[in-house]
């Protein structure tokens, strides 16, 4: 399903989107009707609209398209983007009416098995921002998976480990949960394990030292890291129990 502003959304409009490539997102995992972090997914996509077309979303219309699209029972991944269809590459600084995109998709097991990644230089135009563009992001992840891996883990340009394309990442030592502090997009279920899990930041250069690592994002929620660069970490630390636990335990919000 494709809608646009709640309608289905003609080919016409997301052309517009696939040849311009310019707007956000957000993606909620939606379970009977409830969404973890709504209220953090809602606020992530008005910042953004702000900064990317300079103006904020009616929220509760946002809302009401996701609830639309999403099933009433039963569990779908839905994505929100925000775009304007009427902004080409030669009118960029036209005025914008930045629209609403929701697709939804099957939502997949919400327990995946552990990834294996190796970590590469890159950093995200404006990476604070959830922005449409991931080529990339997925090069990347290509790159990654033709080498025998499972993703791409992101260091700047000083070394220090930041993000992956689609998940954050996070380490124990010691039994402690410390995240990376160079730049990233701080992730809704990042944000959520942080209130719910005791946590410090650190600059972190290597998974050398560290007992487990693991990723988080909202369609998988936690998913533990097996190996970063060869490096093998613990896949079933009772810390990442902890933290699948404390995540499970936040409530959903009704869509």
């Amino acid at each position: 399903m494709a809608e646009l502003d709640g309608r289905p959304a003609t080919a016409a409009q997301l052309q517009a989107l696939a040849l311009t490539n310019y707007g956000h997102f957000t993606t909620v995992r939606v379970a009977n009707g409830l969404v973890r972090g709504l209220g953090l997914h809602l606020a992530r996509l008005d910042r953004d609209c702000r900064e990317l077309f300079g103006t904020g979303l009616d929220l509760e219309r946002v809302r009401a398209y996701a609830r639309r699209a999403a099933p009433a029972a039963g569990e779908a991944i839905v994505r929100i983007t925000v775009f304007d269809p009427e902004l080409d590459l030669g009118r960029m600084g036209a005025q914008a009416r930045p629209r609403v995109l929701v697709t939804t998709r099957p939502a997949g097991p919400a327990e995946l098995p552990p990834l294996r990644v190796r970590t590469v230089r890159y950093e995200r135009d404006a990476p604070h921002v959830k922005g449409v563009g991931l080529f990339g992001v997925l090069r990347e992840r290509r790159a990654a998976q033709a080498a025998g891996f499972d993703d791409a883990l992101f260091t700047d340009a000083s070394g220090a480990l930041s993000e992956g394309g689609t998940w954050n990442i996070g380490f124990v030592r010691d039994g402690e949960v410390l995240w990376p502090t160079a730049d990233q997009l701080r992730g809704t279920t990042m944000d959520l394990l942080r209130t719910a899990h005791p946590w410090r930041p650190e600059r972190i250069t290597g998974a050398e030292g560290f007992e487990a690592a693991f990723a988080t994002n909202a369609a998988t929620g936690v998913r533990p890291v097996a190996a970063v660069d060869g490096v093998a970490l613990s896949t079933t630390h009772p810390v990442l129990d902890a933290l699948r636990a404390a995540y499970a335990a936040v409530p959903g919000e009704r869509l």
